[in-house]
């Protein structure tokens, strides 16, 4: 299998008192097809939102091609690096 080109350690996103995104850790393999799969209010919008940047992280990090920054829970990808669809099932 081909080098992680996505890989998510303990990220973790809160919204007031809830937390959506708890500590989740994971790698995808470049030409990986990879989904998620739950109920409304998991945390499916939320991680590709951080991965764009969309949203910014309360914790953890993300690495997209190889580019983190290391000083905040935050990650950006090139528009090259990542493409991500958000849509309705079906």
């Amino acid at each position: 299998m081909p080098p992680p080109i996505i890989i998510l350690d303990r990220l973790t996103q809160r919204f007031e008192d809830r937390t959506v995104v708890d500590a989740l850790s994971f790698s995808i393999a470049e030409g990986q097809v990879f989904g998620f799969l739950g109920h409304d209010g998991a945390g499916m919008a939320t991680t590709p939102n951080m991965l764009t940047t969309l949203a910014r992280p309360a914790s953890g990090t993300a690495t997209i091609a190889g580019a983190r920054d290391p000083t905040a829970a935050t990650c950006g990808a090139p528009s090259s690096a990542l493409s991500i669809f958000l849509g309705p099932p079906g």
